[in-house]
């Protein structure tokens, strides 16, 4: 995206005061709202952050125990918040840990702002210390980037910087600020972005192709619906329901599409995907109308792609031109915000019920309970299965929390057993899979939504990737739950070396520290379940803590999680067993 030379549309500009380049950011900070930063601070950066000091009041800076985990902080703040998430670091070595979370903003279309300190410019190009090219390593992980050099381009630059990051379909933003810049006077005014000559964030609605989707789904004898993050996006929430609702079409979500519509919704019919629901699978290849919103067709949903819906029509909401025919072909692309075009969509449908339609999600959900979800929560098997742990939790919390879930089986028994009745409750690493996303993005997560209890569950082996940010509990005392399903592996790979690489558990098996010690080495209370009879009372005792409470439980070594699409495979070949 190249948008660096546009011009702006601006409001009226204030009065100007003489500032130095780091106080000009903490102030562009102010004006564009931001009441929280989570960083590290280092010596490229440091005038910034002797200027955040007078701040103080202002914005609360967290100071996390790892780059990297200040933009997963930042991630969860920005997922439950809808506001845009800031990260600072300095330059070098600072810069380079914040590019796997900026990637995952990337792919998982998260609005944040990076900022990194830089060498001075008289020194660019000539590898001084902590000198990295963060402009070129980050550009292909950024929705944009940009290096400032010049104290007066940082109003300006970091106005943009807010705009492209929030606006159409978010993404990441990182801005490169050299030391000079930041030691140098301007004249400080701020003048908001509202918009970019070259740059069109929302595509033009076509009146027609929503006439066409209305008419398709109008006329379709079974019609199906998946629904992604695109939803929640657009805000569009309620008025998604209402299209469901009145077209009686049943609905299907990706894993970042989860909670956008309540999971007891008696049209929600589940998960599609790798690890998704057994019915919304098999059906995506019966239905004769497959209704994408807001999602993107990622390969984990679809599977084989010369076996996917081939029999359908294909109506495609999306606000992002590229989305369109990337994967799968559109009969009908119908672009722009689904909280747009789903209004005028709603005006066109006809009510409908389904009926015999809807019967066969509730087959395929019988064949799935008898041989999937029955065994999963039985509380009569030997070892502590991930699945009665979510439901204990589902029990404890209503469905009303917030839950964070990490990279792995525990995630997919997350998704698949987490019971939630309000948007923006589910924050995972969905397209890139980041292990140690959890833990710094419920400390984020916490501070979104501070009146919410929020829960992260997390591996034993992702937890252990992002530990130290137990630290940045400790100071902070955001009283987040943190739940470490520990089964002494890397559970998902290790499913694969017993489905595909007959049992060979080549390094997957983990010998873990003790997690308790740990815990309480930060003062934070810690408790650990390997008892069945002890699982209720212990969960209950978390959700019901104040402060942060850290419980690990043992669970079942070799659980593997189904139904699972095998790598290769159509979604109708999805295995229950």
């Amino acid at each position: 995206m190249e948008v660096k030379t546009a011009s702006f549309e601006k409001t009226a500009s204030p009065k100007t005061t003489t500032v130095s380049g780091a106080e000009a950011v903490i102030k562009c900070l102010l004006e564009e709202g931001v009441d929280t930063l989570y960083g590290y601070p280092g010596g490229a950066i440091m005038p910034v952050y002797d200027e955040l000091y007078k701040y103080q009041k202002q914005i609360h800076h967290v100071l996390t125990r790892h780059e990297q985990a200040a933009t997963h902080a930042a991630q969860g703040y920005a997922r439950v918040s809808g506001k845009v998430g800031v990260a600072m670091a300095t330059s070098g070595p600072g810069a380079t840990n914040l590019v796997t979370g900026i990637a995952d903003a990337q792919i998982d279309s998260t609005p944040m702002v990076c900022i990194t300190g830089q060498v001075g410019s008289h020194l660019l190009g000539s590898d001084a210390f902590q000198e990295t090219d963060i402009i070129g390593i980050s550009t292909p992980i950024t929705k944009w980037n940009y290096q400032i050099t010049r104290a007066e381009e940082i109003p300006e630059v970091l106005a943009k910087a807010f705009f492209i990051a929030r606006s159409g379909r978010p993404g990441p933003v990182l801005i490169d600020i050299t030391k000079d810049a930041q030691f140098a006077s301007l004249d400080f005014s701020y003048k908001k972005c509202s918009g970019i000559r070259s740059y069109k964030p929302i595509p033009k609605i076509d009146p027609n192709q929503i006439e066409k989707a209305a008419q398709a789904i109008n006329n379709a004898k079974r019609p199906m619906i998946v629904f992604g993050q695109g939803v929640i996006l657009g805000g569009a929430e309620e008025l998604f329901k209402q299209v469901v609702e009145k077209s009686g079409v049943p609905a299907a979500w990706t894993i970042l599409g989860l909670s956008a519509l309540p999971t007891d919704h008696p049209l929600n019919v589940g998960m599609v995907g790798m690890h998704g629901n057994y019915g919304p699978n098999v059906l995506t290849n019966e239905c004769d109308v497959l209704i994408a919103i807001g999602m993107r067709f990622d390969d984990r949903v679809t599977g084989n792609l010369e076996k996917y819906a081939k029999q359908a029509k294909v109506i495609h909401f999306e606000i992002d031109p590229a989305e369109i025919n990337k994967n799968v072909y559109a009969d009908i692309p119908v672009l722009g915000n689904v909280n747009e075009t789903l209004r005028v969509l709603l005006e066109h449908l006809k009510p409908n019920k389904h009926e015999a339609w809807h019967q066969r999600f509730k087959e395929h959900y019988k064949i799935e309970f008898d041989k999937v979800i029955k065994n999963d929560l039985n509380a009569e098997r030997g070892k502590i299965g991930m699945a009665e742990v979510i439901d204990e939790i589902n029990t404890c919390s209503n469905g009303n929390a917030v839950v964070v879930s990490d990279v792995g089986q525990h995630q997919m028994a997350t998704c698949r057993y987490t019971k939630f009745n309000q948007t923006r409750s589910n924050v995972t690493s969905g397209g890139l899979g980041t292990m140690g996303f959890a833990l710094p993005a419920a400390i984020g997560a916490k501070m979104g939504a501070p009146k919410r209890d929020v829960v992260a569950i997390i591996g034993d082996g992702g937890y252990q990737m992002t530990i130290q940010e137990l630290g940045t509990i400790f100071q902070t005392k955001v009283p987040v739950k943190i739940v470490v399903l520990n089964n002494d592996f890397l559970g998902m790979v290790r499913q694969w070396q017993q489905l595909f690489f007959e049992k060979r558990y080549a390094s997957t098996e983990m010998i873990n520290p003790d997690f308790i010690t740990i815990a309480k080495g930060y003062h934070i209370k810690a408790r650990q379940v390997s008892e069945r009879a002890n699982l209720k009372d212990a969960v209950k005792e978390m959700m019901e803590s104040d402060e942060a409470y850290f419980l690990e439980v043992k669970v079942e070594q070799e659980e593997n999680v189904f139904p699972m699409v095998p790598t290769g495979a159509s979604v109708s070949d999805i295995r229950l067993e």
